[in-house]
């Protein structure tokens, strides 16, 4: 299954984005805020695309974002009604996040139960912050150091989104 948006093919990922993947987990600005440090390596990106791969087997709830033939981003539900995504910042600021999760959202509220999606942020990261509220996304609560990266703590901002009615 894959969902089309204007500009976007959202779909499972497969072992050929391998190398667009890399250059998103491997790039430091993509992965400031992120639950894990940037990849030193291909093979740390492959163990990561092998999990995305075997995570979408049964039903299709994260995606890659696909740009003119190339991986360019992840998004969608990464745990049972929990919503991430990552871009890379080559494509930061064009409306390709707003495009994605709009038509991610709508996708996962059809096909799943949850009464409402979460998420969570740095609340540092104030482009992410903004951008799951502008999907309407509402802050529920905080909590401090949640991820410890590089010896370094960060803390989080949590995030839901009630189903439609």
């Amino acid at each position: 299954m894959t969902l089309k948006t204007d500009r976007l093919i959202l779909r499972a990922a497969q072992q050929a984005d391998l190398m667009d993947l890399h250059a998103l987990y491997s790039e430091p600005r993509a992965m400031a805020y992120w639950s894990t440090a940037p990849h030193d390596s291909i093979e740390q990106t492959q163990e990561h695309l092998d999990r995305l791969i075997a995570s979408n087997r049964e039903q299709l709830t994260y995606f890659v974002i696909e740009l003119d033939s190339r991986a360019i981003g992840t998004a969608g539900m990464h745990k049972a009604g929990e919503v991430g995504f990552l871009l890379h910042p080559d494509h930061w600021r064009k409306g390709i996040a707003t495009e994605a999760m709009t038509a991610i959202v709508t996708h996962l509220f059809e096909i799943t139960d949850f009464v409402q999606l979460t998420a969570d942020a740095d609340p540092n990261n104030a482009a992410s912050v903004c951008f799951l509220k502008s999907l309407g996304f509402e802050e529920t609560h905080r909590a401090n150091n949640t991820f410890c990266i590089n010896g370094v703590w960060s803390d989080s901002v949590y995030f839901a989104l009630q189903r439609p009615s």
